[in-house]
């Protein structure tokens, strides 16, 4: 008995243990500390609408606390304003004018167009032809934005030569943590970009006014976020259409790549008053938002979709319904192959992060037959 007691208490206390282990990314945010300085006055912290994964607080004199769902914190410093004291030596310090930035996280790019901020990029980590949106890809052909080597070997050299004072990194970095070990140890400090986790697609656009307030463009960022908010907010009333809609592109090796049911663009299919047609599964666990079917699985799924669009950001843009068709015969037994309700997306759809609420308005109007309104969508002939 005394031996069963023992092993339960040992139970008890590993139970208790492990449920008192770090805080929840949420909790993070919710109970983070504002008193970070005895120079700084905490004011009061930034209103958000969607955004989840991030907060900012602003402390007098012009000073502001970023902090990431992970818990990393930013404090950004006005230009000519001193280093406040007491900081945390965990608090990462962003001097202005933020400039030469190394832009990895290819989403975060159209939120610097938005707000005419481009020119505080000096590098990114696609090539000029990787870009589909055209004032990015004309600066990289005039050489104002420079290669500078992908997330997993960058050219340090190159960025130290031409002062880079910031990498913004989605959470590949994570993958190769030497690279940011390398960053750090050159003074090039990291930003890892969490907008791809929000759950709500307007929360991914709100984190233009982070870049906003990174570039001292606030005003600017707040106007390109409330035009998106105001094209969403036009259809998210709208009732149910009682239409599905399948979104997919056939792969090298003849599957259908589809988004997961809990992928933002599903999402945003449902918030456009329609329903995405495939149905989540509950042994799923993965965090992808992506998955890949047997063309035959896909067709017992997706068969009778009202609407299908198809997703051209891998392998380009069709110009017919026929040139789809030679993709895979069973596509020809589809609903709305049949019915005519064939869509393909623009390529740049995926780096068109401030356009989402466009593209929620673009899948009502197809719904509601209105193909003369579409922008990121088309129909197929």
């Amino acid at each position: 008995m005394r031996k069963m007691a023992v092993v339960l208490l040992c139970f008890i206390l590993i139970f208790t243990v492990s449920s008192c282990g770090s805080p929840s990314e949420a909790d993070l945010l919710e109970t983070r500390n504002t008193d970070i300085s005895p120079d700084l006055t905490f004011d009061h912290s930034m209103p958000l609408d969607y955004a989840e994964e991030f907060a900012v607080d602003y402390y007098n004199d012009g000073y502001a606390l970023i902090t990431i769902s992970n818990g990393t914190q930013y404090l950004v410093i006005p230009e000519g304003k001193p280093e406040p004291s007491g900081l945390d030596e965990n608090i990462v310090q962003l001097h202005q004018p933020i400039q030469n930035i190394y832009l990895v996280a290819s989403a975060v790019m159209d939120m610097f167009v938005s707000m005419d901020a481009l020119d505080t990029i000096r590098f990114s980590a696609l090539k000029s032809d990787g870009w589909y949106i055209e004032p990015v890809r004309a600066a990289m052909e005039s050489g104002n934005i420079l290669y500078a080597g992908k997330y997993s070997a960058p050219d340090y050299e190159h960025l130290i030569d031409e002062n880079c004072s910031l990498a913004i990194e989605n959470t590949m970095i994570f993958h190769t943590p030497e690279v940011k070990e390398q960053l750090d140890k050159f003074g090039i400090p990291v930003l890892v970009d969490y907008s791809s986790y929000e759950s709500h697609p307007l929360g991914r656009t709100e984190w233009v006014k982070l870049y906003g307030l990174l570039t001292g463009q606030q005003e600017a960022a707040e106007s390109a976020f409330n035009a998106e908010k105001q094209a969403f907010e036009s259809v998210s009333g709208a009732q149910p259409t009682g239409k599905t809609v399948a979104f997919f592109y056939i792969t090298t090796n003849g599957e259908a790549n589809v988004r997961r049911p809990s992928d933002y663009l599903a999402k945003m299919i449902e918030m456009a008053g329609g329903t995405y047609i495939l149905e989540q599964d509950p042994d799923d666990e993965s965090k992808s938002s992506t998955m890949s079917m047997e063309m035959e699985a896909f067709y017992a799924q997706a068969k009778d979709a009202d609407y299908i669009i198809y997703n051209s950001t891998v392998d380009g843009e069709l110009k017919s319904r026929d040139e789809l068709l030679t993709k895979s015969q069973l596509l020809e037994n589809f609903k709305a192959v049949q019915n005519g309700n064939v869509y393909c997306t623009t390529q740049n759809i995926y780096q068109s992060t401030m356009e989402l609420g466009t593209i929620i308005a673009d899948i009502h109007n197809m719904l509601q037959g209105d193909d003369q309104s579409l922008t990121y969508i088309y129909k197929l002939e």
